[in-house]
């Protein structure tokens, strides 16, 4: 996303290369798994093995004058090669921003310990709320811890880049999976807060409206949500039922929360007969929110995924953009995702290093221009 938006970014490899370059198939056009192009668009690529002074000697280079590092390995790890924030790099660079990304910070209880998304999914409370009573906890189908600790740490950073406008001075900034993990229960921890009553599986459902769910029409599922009551007259004169907003099992949310069993099976019956698109804008046009439930395919081939230019394609590289868009200083993709150390005569050169200096670096294997894998 910084990059997207005109930042210089290095990405800096462990002599292994990064795992997530294997996490396939499917694998892209240069042998790159899917899922690791999905994530390194705009980067420069350089392989080092920061554990040799040569290499951390790199590093220094590319921070002298850099305004942002970020990094992800388990906490300590910098402090153990002598390149912590506190202890080395604050004083060497006040003004650098440096974002720490972990499963679960440094200190405390878990403090150190590594983390994943779906490990993360289960331990704050994510799965206990997403599935029905057949299916039981359940996994969300998209790693969205880790792609909310991306965003919660691209705020930090920007929020930090803003307070050194100011000051003058950088800082830390810590973006963990666990406080993010926590923070998507919305609203089932405000609900536990004020009832004391675990929030359990609702399906599609949620927990605080009616009708706001998954229901079956003839071609297949829509989702409709209702928020207010003129919404649920709307509805309800739509599909032909219009005595739903009159009957006392439903005239308030409270009262169709109390009743959604009931409700959810005269609305599936009103639209048995009627196809799903048709149906969701009509709804749409009346001021009913609603959507068919599309699959991914279906949802990438929607008119309006191609008028929103959510999709990038540069030669056989094909990605989504990111979501966020500036008028006045418009995004512009980078290029597709590097192989492995990419760039390392590049970005060496850049620093300063001669050939003879980078030849000797690849020979003692201090950056890496191949894989080993």
């Amino acid at each position: 996303m910084l990059s997207d938006n005109g930042a210089h970014v290095v990405k800096i490899e462990p002599p292994g290369g990064d795992e997530t370059r294997h996490l396939g198939p499917p694998y892209d056009a240069m042998g790159n798994s899917a899922y690791f192009a999905a994530l390194n668009r705009g980067k420069k690529a350089l392989s080092l093995d920061l554990s040799q002074p040569e290499a951390q000697e790199v590093l220094h280079r590319l921070l002298d004058g850099a305004d942002v590092l970020v990094e992800n390995f388990l906490p300590g790890t910098m402090e153990k090669w002598g390149l912590g924030y506190e202890e080395v790099l604050a004083a060497r660079y006040p003004r650098l921003i440096y974002c720490a990304i972990s499963g679960f910070g440094r200190d405390g209880p878990l403090g150190g310990l590594p983390g994943y998304d779906a490990v993360l999914q289960a331990q704050c409370g994510l799965m206990s709320i997403n599935g029905e009573s057949a299916s039981g906890a359940t996994r969300m189908g998209i790693p969205i811890v880790d792609h909310l600790t991306g965003y919660v740490a691209l705020a930090g950073i920007l929020m930090a880049l803003c307070s050194r406008q100011a000051s003058g001075k950088g800082q830390r900034v810590e973006a963990t999976l666990y406080d993010t993990a926590l923070s998507l229960l919305l609203p089932h921890a405000s609900n536990w807060f004020a009832s004391h009553q675990t929030p359990g599986l609702l399906g599609s459902a949620h927990p605080n409206i009616a009708p706001y769910d998954k229901f079956r029409a003839r071609d297949g599922h829509v989702f409709i949500g209702i928020l207010n009551d003129g919404q649920f007259r709307r509805f309800s004169q739509h599909i032909g039922c219009g005595g739903l907003p009159d009957d006392p099992r439903f005239r308030t949310n409270a009262e169709r929360l109390a009743h959604r069993p009931q409700l959810k099976a005269l609305i599936e019956a009103a639209i048995t007969a009627v196809d799903s698109e048709p149906l969701c804008q009509a709804l749409m046009r009346v001021g009913v929110p609603a959507g068919v439930v599309n699959d991914v395919p279906q949802a990438l081939a929607q008119a309006h995924c191609a008028h929103r230019e959510m999709i990038i394609q540069q030669g056989t590289f094909t990605a989504l953009r990111a979501p966020m868009r500036l008028y006045g200083t418009p995004a512009s993709p980078g290029d597709p995702p590097p192989s492995f150390s990419q760039h390392a005569d590049e970005v060496l050169s850049d620093l300063g290093f001669d050939e003879t200096q980078r030849s000797d670096f690849y020979d003692r294997g201090i950056a890496r221009t191949r894989s080993p894998l």
